[in-house]
This record gives C-alpha cells, structure tokens and sequence, in this order.
C-alpha cells in the first residue's frame, strides 16, 4: 500500500433482537464511524464497509454478513475490523481465539471502541482475550438460568403451551393455594377420536414395519392430520417417537434411565397411568427446521395427562426405527427427466415424480414415466391420474422452447419479461425473509423471557396469564416459520436465475438447436428459469412460463403424433 493512499476500514455491528432501542444497529455503526474519524481520518471513515446482522446471536459466527465480511477479507487488503462492543462478534472463547489469530495472520487488526481494545498492540490482544472470557461466561450464565427454570417446570410435569400434539388439547386448570391465591396451569386433556388414531398409527406400523405402507393406510382410509392435511411419513414419524404418548411405567423408566435422560420423577411417580413429559427434546432456530437433541439432553417428568401407548411397545417402535434408520438407502433417481419439480397433477395438485420403467426405447433411451405421488403413496386411492410418458412430454417441450426462440425479437423481449418477473419475485420475497427473521428472533427472546419470568412467578396470580402469553408466541412463532420455509424455498428455486439468463439467452440466440447439445442438468436448470409449472390432465400439459405476470401458455402438447401418455394407444 501506497504511504498516502487511504486505508480500507471495516465496521461490524450485530444485534440479537430487533429494536429500535438501546445499542441499535445504526447507533454501533455511526460511534464505529466517529472512532476511525478521530483516530484516523474523516475520508476513511465515509468509505468503510459496513457489514451488519440483525436478529443473529452472539453465540455462533453462522451469520451471513458476518461470513461475507469474512469472505471479503480475503479479496480486499483491510486495515481493521471495527466495532462498537467485543460481544458484537462473537461470546464464544473458542470462536473468537481462531477469529483473532486467523486476522492477526492476515495482518487485521481488530478494534473494539467500548473496552477499548486494538489488537495492533500486545496488550490489547492480552486485555481483548481476558475479556472475551468473561462474555462466554455470561452467555453460559444466561443459559444455566435457562436450564434452572427448565427444572422447576418440569416438576410439575405440566404442558408449557404452543401447538398440542395430536391426540390431546390444552386444557387450563386452576386451584387454590393455603394464601389463598389462584394459580394456574395448563396439562393436556385427551380427545377421544384423535387419540384413537394415534394407537392405530402404533398399531399399522407394528404390523408393517414400514413408515410407507404406514402412510399408505392413512391416505386410502382418509385420515387428516390434526390440521386437516394430509399425513406425510415425516408428520407420522413425529407421533411415532414423540415420549408424550408413551405411559410413565416400569419399561420406561428403564428406557429413559439407560439413555441418560435427565429424570425428575421418582421409580414410584411411574405408575402405568399417567403419560411421559419431555422438555429440551427440540432444538428450535429462527428459520430453521427443528432438530432433536440427543436423550442425555433431555429434560423428562411424569405428566398431568394420561399415556396411550405402554412403554414397552414405545420402546420397540423406536428400535424397529432405528433398524429402518440402519438399512435406508436412496432409491435411484431418474438422470434424465426434466421436469422434476415443475410438473403437477391437474386432479389433486401434487408433484408429479419421474419413474424409471427399466425398459429402452429405440433410440436406446430409457423409458420413464411421471406419476402422481399422491397416486402413489396411496395406491391410487386418493388419485387415479394416468401416467405421463416422460420421453415424449420432455421432448415435446423442449420442442416448443425451440420454436419460442426462433423468432429473435420476441424470445428477448419474453426472456427480458421473464427476468425482472423472477427478479421482482425474488427481491419481493428477500424482503419479507429479512423481516420474518427479524420477528421469529424477537418472537423467541419474548419466550425465553418469559420463562424465566415464570419461574419467579410460580404460585402467583400472574402465572396464567403468563402461560397464555407463552402458549400465544409459540404458535405466532411455529406460523412465522412455516412461512419463512416456504419463501426459502420459492428463493432457492430462482436462486440461479441471474447468473443463467445470459448464458441461456446467447446459446438460443446464436444456435436455434443449441439446448439439445446441453447437459441433461443444464436443461432442467434452464427449464427452471423459464416456466412457472407444468400441469398435466392425462391427456394434454399446459405450460405455464414467468413472463406475462406468470401465467403464459405454450401451444398445446397434445399435437403430437406420440402417445401422450402410457396408456395412450
């Protein structure tokens, strides 16, 4: 670097929670920016880049600007980090020890403006280190509290709120203590029909051995889930492992003992009756699906509701599972259809899946059909849709994709239709993503809040209302997220769109055949860019692209001098 040439400073603010209060995200970034003005030069700090995350922990460097800072920092020569506090980067010792040494590599200084620390001197970084100890040590101490509360509700062995699960409904109960206050509480309280269903669930999957001939039951019978939906073999597995079910008796206690799980019930508080209340079995991240953490995790109490499935049968599903878990495997998919994901059945709207029928045609092709997977999960019960001949619906598309660029001018524009149509979805869809973050994480600090307010409050007349609270943000929040999955996914299907376009649009323009010299991957990737859906009736498809608000339709499929379908003669 040249001596009068400006240095390159980088600011870094986070903040866990959404607020316009206290140390905001922009109240970090304008203090970081008067540090480099005062003890450096006002021109370096208008050009220093800005990385900042909302809604993110401390506890973790899984944040995306965090990572493109990172990431950054290898392409561009940057003088320092800076920022506003050191637990704005990170409350991890371990985190921030490899962060400070992989920068002090790279000749990086790292600056923190409220201790006060520069890691271009030795003392700084000894200071720096010292007090990076003491955040890890509050993060710990916040989470042991957590923990602590965790305990004493699980004494009680009551309900703690959110989504019942199926087979039981929430069900407030009040009683009066010795001062005469009011305390409350939630437990579960069973309906019967729902509940029936749960133990013909155990019972179907006893009998099979299989989550998909289990699922195949449920759909040809008719069966909903509590939502009304259809049932999934992910929301069957749910029943199947959930402890909620199982009756606190002699084979699960041993269960529970063996595996490590932290119990606060006495042998004797097991008495064949009651069912099992499990807390801590989740992990739950803003936007993320819910993972279970491992048994010695756990947190179990005898609960207020009654069991249904005994322990010993419990206890064999979940061996019959995890032989299941040992011997899965991925069948083999079809590499050469196309439509995958963007083929649907006009009768039921499900996803239309390729099959391979083991066959070759004569150009040595293999044969390949599409059928419903609602079709198939219920052995036609639920659908009768026809099969769709894969090889010709593929070629008769692709077929018509080629007409469409023939004419140059009308292709462009369509293509320059299609782009900002995909582009204004995906910036539209950004948008709410950020913001649907920014509430889950709000959402989630509000509970854990509570909860610890709970603790205090036990035995007071606020406990209910608390619980309400509690119950009314866990379902608030299992909504938020079931959206934010759903806009991630319509993001990660357009995820390539403007890295495509160009390449796809030059290809067509100069060489009208060029798609046929085009892997089978890169065909479906551009299929992708150009059409909204396919919707096949049994007898014809109609296409339905992004331009033109998303709904234009190609010529129909049915003029071919092909079967359109394998039934077709």
């Amino acid at each position: 670097m040249k001596p009068n040439e400006l240095k390159q400073y980088v600011i870094y603010s986070r903040k866990s929670k959404f607020t316009g209060k206290g140390e905001s995200i922009e109240n970090q970034i304008e203090l970081c920016r008067q540090y480099i003005a005062s003890h450096y030069s006002v021109e370096e700090a208008e050009k220093a880049f800005v990385y900042e995350d909302e809604g993110f922990s401390g506890g973790t460097l899984d944040r995306p600007q965090f990572k493109q800072m990172m990431k950054d920092s290898r392409k561009i020569q940057f003088a320092a980090i800076v920022v506003y506090r050191l637990d704005r980067i990170s409350r991890n010792i371990g985190d921030f020890a490899k962060l400070i040494e992989d920068l002090s590599d790279r000749h990086i200084d790292f600056i923190s403006i409220r201790e006060q620390f520069d890691t271009s001197s030795p003392m700084g970084r000894a200071m720096m280190y010292i007090a990076s100890v003491f955040s890890q040590l509050e993060r710990e101490t916040i989470a042991e509290r957590i923990r602590d509360n965790m305990h004493e509700l699980s004494k009680t062995g009551r309900w703690l709120g959110g989504t019942a699960p199926t087979g039981y409904e929430s069900e407030s109960v009040s009683n009066v203590t010795v001062d005469g206050k009011v305390k409350k509480a939630c437990k579960l309280k069973p309906i019967p029909d729902e509940i029936g269903m749960v133990q013909l669930i155990y019972d179907v999957f006893l009998k099979t051995g299989s989550l998909t001939q289990t699922d195949q039951f449920l759909l040809e019978k008719r069966y909903t889930t509590k939502r009304g939906n259809k049932f999934t073999r992910f929301a069957i597995k749910g029943i199947l492992t959930n402890p909620v079910y199982m009756i606190a008796d002699d084979a699960a206690y041993t269960y529970l003992s063996e595996n490590g799980v932290e119990l606060f019930a006495e042998r004797a508080d097991f008495d064949g009756e009651h069912g099992v209340m499990a807390y801590n079995r989740t992990l739950q991240r803003p936007g993320k699906a819910h993972q279970e953490r491992p048994m010695d995790e756990w947190v179990v109490a005898v609960g207020k509701h009654p069991g249904v499935i005994p322990g010993e049968t419990w206890v064999q599903v979940q061996s019959m599972l995890a032989v299941n878990k040992s011997k899965s495997y991925r069948r083999p998919r079809s590499n050469v259809a196309l439509l995958s994901g963007l083929l649907v059945c006009a009768d039921c709207g499900d996803y239309m899946r390729p099959k391979l029928t083991g066959r070759m045609n004569a150009d040595g092709e293999l044969i390949y059909t599409y059928l419903c997977s609602n079709k198939e999960r219920s052995r036609g019960a639920c659908c009768s849709m026809k099969n769709a001949n894969g090889n010709t619906l593929d070629a008769k598309i692709i077929a018509e994709v080629k007409k469409l660029a023939e004419d140059e001018d009308t292709f462009t524009k369509f293509l320059a239709q299609t782009k900002d149509v995909i582009s204004g979805n995906r910036e539209g869809c950004d948008a709410q993503i950020i913001t649907l973050k920014e509430q889950i994480a709000d959402n989630e600090s509000s509970i854990k809040a509570l909860v610890g307010t709970l603790a205090k409050s036990s035995g007071t007349a606020a406990e209910g209302y608390i619980m309400e609270q509690i119950e009314e943000l866990h379902e608030t929040g299992e909504s938020l997220k079931q959206r934010l999955a759903e806009l991630e996914q319509i993001t990660e299907r357009h995820h390539f769109a403007n890295q495509e376009f160009a390449f796809f649009r030059s290809m067509l323009e100069s060489v009208g055949a060029g798609i046929d010299d085009c892997t089978v991957e890169e065909k479906r990737r551009f299929l992708r860019t150009i059409i909204k859906k396919v919707v096949w009736d049994g007898q014809n498809a109609s296409v339905y692209l992004f331009a033109n608000d998303g709904e234009t339709e190609l010529p129909d499929l049915s003029e071919s001098d092909e079967p359109s379908c394998e039934d077709s003669e």
